[in-house]
């Protein structure tokens, strides 16, 4: 349901607070660089079977200090290489917001009521996010940072900038 990347559209997956980086993908699976491990196994320390349910374009929803932990790079690419097409938290740990960032998933810091299965959409250039009841004004994202997104993340980016 993904409708471009300012634009997101998608079904809810609804988290609590402190999601850390070893739920979303256990240390047990960091010894590859196979995406499509990481995408078998992501938010497997939470619902073991969330990788199976989980479709492309879906959007997680998480209360507070999502993606806290350890700083590896791994959760943030286990979540976009299974689909996942956005991160709505109240608040996310540093580190992962940028890992997000430098990565390419899209992700905006906002306290939404909705529940799971529920469809929601974000307009991350404005900062909103909508249901079928109701707008939440979350964060906008600086210019910069939703350039890096957009390009694909950070390496994209980088070799885009040294092409111009």
């Amino acid at each position: 349901m993904n409708t471009g990347l300012n634009k997101i559209s998608g079904r809810v997956w609804k988290f609590g607070d402190n999601v850390d980086t070893d739920v979303i993908i256990p240390g047990k699976y960091l010894r590859t660089t196979d995406m499509s491990v990481f995408a078998a196994h992501v938010m497997e320390g939470i619902d073991p079977q969330f990788s199976q349910k989980v479709k492309k374009g879906d959007i997680i929803v998480a209360g507070e200090n999502f993606g806290c932990g350890s700083s590896r790079e791994q959760a943030p690419l286990a979540l976009k290489h299974a689909g996942v097409a956005c991160v709505v938290a109240r608040s996310f740990a540093r580190i992962f917001f940028r890992n997000a960032i430098n990565v390419g998933l899209p992700i905006i810091e906002a306290k939404i009521e909705c529940e799971e299965g529920d469809i929601i959409e974000i307009d991350l250039e404005k900062g909103l996010v909508s249901n079928k009841n109701n707008n939440y004004q979350g964060m906008k994202l600086p210019g910069f940072l939703l350039e890096i997104l957009t390009d694909g993340g950070l390496v994209e980016h980088r070799k885009k900038k040294a092409l111009q």
